[in-house]
């Protein structure tokens, strides 16, 4: 054989017989995840599922119909592929599991294939705010560990912690830029290749300093005067911006969209949707 021709030219068998087995076994297992993928997707949704979707998620409900069908298959391979965890008593049922991968996969919609968070390893979850200690520097220098109650945090390692009563609050008014789970996963998309900067899913280099300049701007505008949009919230740092941006763009578009326009239009490029026109 040439040695220009391409490997993707030779036949697969051969190409297997040359890797071995363990090469064999990682060759064929993005292919064996996307044909699983698409089999969990393409499955009928579950009615008793169907009933939490509109009962906890009415967000959900604003969806074209065929948004809300790919909402649905996505809804199916996170929870195939995602453990869920109790914590401090929390049981973990039907419920719970639809309600929070509902809402994480809502930004997932606009993308071109079935994946659902790939370094995401478990989503964590506590009945109510779970407390957490953070070192703050007073002054003179003095270090101190306070405790701190929050409703969500993500981990670049992999992981989502909520608590539940905030899931369910977040969930049922999708008018108010509020949702934890929104806000978490936002954070999990961001911290994709490693600690959260506010810059997801941007690997070209154009693309980058566009994002970079309107979300800058953004998160300018945002410190020195107050949104009717955006929570205050997101003036802390880029990734907060990020996450908050993302909170209001699927609850308060339009809103979003008339007070901050190029942050709502550059959200909108990323993940290829447009709530407001739902």
């Amino acid at each position: 054989m040439d040695a220009a021709t391409p490997v993707s030219a030779w036949p697969l068998a051969a190409l297997v017989l040359m890797l071995g087995a363990g090469g064999a076994a990682l060759l064929a297992q993005p292919w064996w995840t996307r044909r699983r993928h698409q089999q969990l997707s393409r499955q009928p949704f579950p009615r008793a599922w169907a009933r939490i979707l509109r009962r906890r998620v009415p967000l959900a409900q604003r969806l074209p119909w065929p948004l809300r069908r790919r909402l649905q298959g996505l809804i199916q391979v996170f929870i195939a592929d995602k453990p869920f965890i109790g914590c401090a008593g929390q049981a973990i049922d039907d419920e719970l599991r639809v309600c929070i991968a509902a809402q994480a996969c809502l930004l997932l919609l606009g993308q071109g294939d079935d994946r659902c968070y790939p370094q995401l390893r478990q989503v964590l979850v506590y009945p109510e705010p779970f407390v957490v200690p953070r070192r703050q520097l007073l002054p003179g220098g003095v270090v101190s560990d306070q405790p701190q109650a929050l409703a969500g945090e993500s981990w670049a390692q992999g992981q989502v912690i909520l608590a539940w009563s905030e899931v369910l609050a977040g969930a049922a008014d999708p008018d108010d830029g509020h949702n934890v789970v929104l806000h978490e996963f936002a954070h999990q998309i961001d911290q994709d290749g490693g600690q959260a900067d506010g810059r997801p899913w941007l690997h070209d280099a154009q693309q980058r300093r566009h994002w970079a300049a309107v979300m800058d701007e953004g998160l300018a505008r945002l410190r020195e005067a107050p949104s009717d949009a955006l929570d205050a919230y997101g003036s802390t740092d880029p990734a907060e911006f990020f996450a908050v941006a993302t909170e209001a763009f699927f609850e308060r578009p339009q809103a979003l969209r008339d007070s901050a326009a190029p942050v709502y239009d550059t959200l909108s490029r990323l993940y290829r949707l447009d709530p407001a026109a739902w």
